[in-house]
């Protein structure tokens, strides 16, 4: 009957006060010692098994939040919310005012809050504690537990200034912290703390150090599973640079196989840049060594667009300038092409490998330019060497040229670049159906035309311009090529001995040097061009104004002596000079125009055999 109220009272999970009432009862209704005696005896046993029951709920409870927290690793998807389970279990189940977890930082070598529960105080949670600094630097430094009932009054720890502030705003007293540890190596502290003053039982150390190595192995979990998902991520990023880089290199291989099947069926540069911006998009323009246009156009190019050509030649891949794509190609250190797309995303490899097709091309074409510069090369040497030689005829038939028509003979002289000069004048030779060769410092042109000088004047513009020094031409229109060469080199000698190096001309535009260096001797021609507005007014008017100017330069240039000479007043000499100045322009009193003068006044009175008119003294 009386153990029956004892398990009652366990049944019900009484207060120890609770377990008296039956002694209390038994006394009062006059129960005999031994009675009382008995109760007590039962009471102490029900007591006893109070306690163990109530162990080995709290040891239930303490297992289940174990259980819980292995199921939150099991299930590990966010590293903070499973800590935060961690510490806040903690916090329950030590039944204090607030647990915290601190996490050792390597580089800078002390520990920081990463999870706080219960905390009020903003500082609190921002603290930072130094290795051996307070309570949690002391357990991070010996990776021991440490547990102290009234932390301001422990003097075990090293108590630093900003840690007390931070303790005292939080309220906090007792403390017991428990290292989180990966083999040998303190990754952080756990802290269970109270505002009041509490001693912390062993079994209370033994819990909180089962759930910091939870904490530690949820750390290394996720820093496990952080560094797969990086390896991952790193493969996923590889595989697709990988799948990236090999449709790359298909596409290149097949816009290749499409510009090498276009040079195969005969196809040109500009084939091979329709194909490039069919792939790629954008414009793209072709040059040529000296930086002209071959085809396309990509607008104005500036001196940095050519800087990147150099710089394209000297790497050997594409080099990118603002919206512009570069790639140049060279042969032997010289420039060969240079291929320039505009856009803003583009494969390198394809305008690399556009590059050297057209390069490829070009050579190509250099060749066959070459081996046909030199059959018309020799074919002109002959014509020069041995005009009477059979066969010429035909040979210059079989290479598109009639030696019938009329043709013009050119010499250009120049200094040096003796390679670039031939294989300008013989590209200009195909093209113009004409014959070219390059001798030592002068290359010979056999161009078709009637106009000798201003076919000279555009050579040696041309050739200048492409040499980038100056180039002099002389040039002969006459049906035999070898008399022809003769006059058209005296010419071009003549133009370098009178400082007009890279101008051109023929006999008749060099004055009366023309006909020294002319074999046609063309006299009359002569006198007519330097001369014949004055002789042809003085057979219209019947005046005498040749005489006049002949007596005028007899004279030293005086009028008075000319009027002398002439017996006629000075006034009438005035007047005469006047008229001849009129007839023939400014500046010819200048020195080289008035030798001209003389000489065709000489020429024009030896071959004048009529009488000499008779005029009045003052016909003008």
């Amino acid at each position: 009957m009386m153990s029956r109220q004892f398990l009652e009272l366990l049944a019900r999970e009484a207060s120890a006060v609770e377990f008296e009432g039956p002694i209390i009862q038994a006394r009062a209704e006059g129960a005999d010692a031994a009675t009382v005696e008995e109760l007590e005896l039962a009471k102490v046993d029900a007591l006893k098994v109070r306690a163990l029951l109530k162990r080995r709920a709290r040891r239930e409870a303490e297992l289940s939040a174990l259980y819980d927290t292995a199921n939150d690793l099991a299930a590990l998807r966010d590293l903070d919310a499973v800590l935060e389970a961690i510490v806040h279990r903690a916090r329950q189940l030590l039944a204090t005012d607030t647990a915290y977890l601190t996490l050792h930082d390597p580089a800078r070598g002390d520990t920081y809050m990463q999870v706080t529960d219960g905390s009020i105080s903003a500082k609190f949670r921002a603290l930072r504690l130094a290795m051996g600094a307070g309570l949690g630097g002391l357990v991070a430094q010996s990776a021991t537990p440490y547990a102290t009932a009234d932390y301001f009054d422990d003097a075990r720890f090293h108590h630093k200034n900003h840690i007390d502030e931070a303790v005292t705003e939080e309220g906090l007293v007792a403390i017991l912290g428990v290292p989180l540890r990966l083999g040998q190596r303190v990754i952080g502290v756990l802290f269970a703390a109270n505002r009041s003053r509490r001693p912390f039982l062993q079994e209370e150390v033994s819990l909180l150090a089962s759930l910091a190595a939870h904490a530690a192995v949820a750390i290394d979990n996720a820093r496990l599973l952080q560094e797969t998902r990086n390896a991952l991520e790193e493969l996923s990023t590889a595989h697709r640079t990988v799948r990236e880089h090999g449709q790359a290199v298909e596409r290149a291989a097949l816009a290749h196989d499409r510009m090498t099947s276009l040079v195969l069926r005969g196809g040109g540069i500009e084939d091979v840049a329709a194909v490039v911006t069919d792939v790629l998009g954008g414009s793209l323009a072709v040059l040529d060594d000296l930086g002209r246009p071959i085809t396309g156009d990509v607008g104005e190019l500036d001196a940095g667009v050519f800087e990147a050509a150099q710089a394209s030649r000297a790497l050997g891949r594409t080099v990118r300038k603002a919206d512009l794509l570069i790639a140049s190609v060279d042969v032997g250190g010289e420039p060969l092409c240079t291929l320039i797309l505009r856009s803003d995303d583009a494969d390198e490899r394809i305008l690399e490998r556009a590059a050297l097709v057209c390069a490829l091309l070009l050579l190509f074409r250099r060749s066959v330019a070459e081996a046909e510069g030199r059959v018309r090369g020799e074919l002109l040497d002959d014509l020069i060497s041995r005009p009477g030689s059979p066969g010429l005829a035909d040979r210059a038939r079989r290479l598109g040229v009639d030696l019938t028509a009329p043709h013009v003979v050119v010499v250009v002289r120049h200094d040096g670049q003796r390679e670039r000069a031939a294989f300008w004048a013989s590209s200009q030779a195909a093209v113009r159906h004409g014959l070219a060769a390059g001798r030592a410092d002068e290359v010979v042109l056999l161009l078709p035309g009637g106009d000798a000088g201003a076919i000279a004047q555009r050579v040696a513009a041309e050739l200048s311009t492409s040499l980038h020094t100056p180039a002099t031409a002389g040039a002969s229109r006459k049906s035999d090529v070898a008399a022809a060469y003769q006059e058209a080199r005296r010419c071009a000698e003549a133009l370098i001995a009178l400082g007009r190096a890279g101008d051109g001309a023929s006999a008749s535009e060099l004055g009366f040097v023309g006909l020294l260096v002319g074999d046609g001797r063309d006299v009359r021609g002569f006198v007519g061009s330097v001369l014949g507005p004055v002789v042809e007014y003085d057979a219209r008017r019947g005046t005498v104004l040749a005489d006049t100017l002949a007596a005028y330069f007899g004279s030293g240039g005086s009028p008075s002596r000319t009027a002398e000479a002439m017996h006629i007043h000075v006034n009438t000499v005035t007047q005469r000079l006047d008229r001849v100045g009129k007839l023939l322009g400014d500046g010819w009193l200048e020195p080289e125009r008035a030798l001209e003068i003389q000489l065709a006044l000489r020429l024009h009175r030896l071959g004048h055999t009529s009488a000499p008119q008779t005029v009045g003294r003052d016909a003008i």
